[in-house]
């Protein structure tokens, strides 16, 4: 009973996900449009470089403002409307304020395109807009509204509202004195002070917001990597898709091994001589010296291989040599199908001399 509750144990520590998403799973996230984003900061770019180009750009809205209003009190109001000029009236009217707009749009479409650059990269995937049946599912539904997930951001929400209102405040609170006196003051004076206040107030706000939206996108950031998270059987598994079972790869290895055995077992009977150990070692050379500049090994192996060896080349009458020092140095040295050292090419000439010279007497 307590070896049955040791294993259950650590077969549910095997299923705890502790360990960091492999580079695979975090690829198959990002193609799934999974990806750590805060939806806060393109925002919050926007607001504040919007602001910023409001005080970039002040002579140009000025202008086309001015325009726009000068021409509607000075010309439009005083014009005969006629079919005639009802389209040029409109014409006028629309490019002044595409001329206003355009910046404006402009800003908000790069900052909007950058902001989620920046956070995840260049990221074009269709996968989110597909239909998931499990998403209509209500209890799945009731089970997001309560999760901890919306209650944070039901209090980011929050912290955002506060914010906003006490730095509305403090601004309101700065310019009280000059607020109460607007009544008095020249229509020239009051839409520069109420320009000058929102361009300061929607400046700070978006700072504000744009670090709010940083902190945001590095906890998306640490709750994106948490939900990636594996355990030891799911990285254990997805090694076995990726790499194949082990056992399945060991068997194919040991089966090529065993093709490649009987493929050299195959070239021992073409051997001139075999050089063993005379029982650690076998190596099989073959020299012809029509077709080779140097003696060639075509089989060689250590233990069992080499009294493999020993006995297909008694079987096949090919000659064997008992040299310990050679037959080691063969075999460290070279792999089957090299050529030997060149330094061993004097130890070898003489072995082979000697074969060939017992095969004239065996012939004579």
């Amino acid at each position: 009973m307590r070896k049955y509750s040791l294993k259950l144990d650590l077969q549910l520590f095997s299923q705890e996900k502790t360990e960091q998403a492999t580079p695979k799973k975090k690829a198959e996230a990002r193609k799934k449009g999974q990806v750590a984003r805060s939806a806060d900061l393109p925002g919050s770019f926007i607001m504040l470089f919007t602001f910023m180009s409001f005080m970039m750009l002040g002579g140009f809205y000025k202008q086309h403002i001015l325009m726009l209003f000068g021409n509607l009190f000075e010309d439009w109001l005083l014009m005969d409307l006629t079919a005639g000029n009802v389209m040029t009236l409109f014409n006028d009217v629309t490019t002044q304020l595409l001329l206003i707009l355009m910046p404006i749009f402009a800003i908000a479409f790069v900052i909007g395109i950058l902001g989620n650059i920046i956070q995840f990269g260049f990221l074009l995937t269709g996968e989110p807009l597909k239909m998931q049946l499990n998403k209509l599912n209500p209890i799945n539904g009731f089970k997001q509204i309560f999760s901890a997930r919306t209650l944070v951001e039901f209090l980011k929400s929050v912290l955002k509202l506060l914010i906003i209102g006490i730095l509305v405040f403090m601004a309101v609170s700065r310019e009280w004195e000059t607020i109460l006196v607007l009544a008095s003051l020249p229509i020239q004076d009051i839409f520069s002070f109420t320009a000058g206040l929102t361009l300061k107030l929607g400046i700070e706000t978006g700072a504000v917001l744009t670090v709010l939206a940083l902190a945001d996108y590095f906890y998306q950031r640490y709750e994106h990597g948490k939900s990636l998270r594996m355990s030891k059987q799911d990285i254990k598994d997805e090694y076995k898709k990726s790499e194949g079972d082990p056992l399945i790869k060991g068997k194919i290895r040991e089966r090529q091994r065993r093709m490649a055995l009987a493929r050299m077992m195959q070239e021992v009977p073409k051997a001139d001589v075999i050089i063993t150990n005379p029982t650690h070692f076998a190596v099989a050379l073959q020299y012809d010296a029509s077709k080779m500049e140097a003696p060639k090994i075509i089989a060689k192996g250590m233990d069992h291989i080499a009294l493999k060896i020993r006995e297909v080349a008694k079987e096949s009458g090919v000659a064997m040599m008992e040299n310990k020092p050679l037959a080691r140095a063969l075999y460290e040295r070279a792999e089957i199908g090299d050529v030997i050292p060149p330094d061993l090419f004097q130890a070898v000439a003489e072995v082979l001399a000697y074969v060939y010279k017992m095969k004239d007497r065996v012939k004579s």
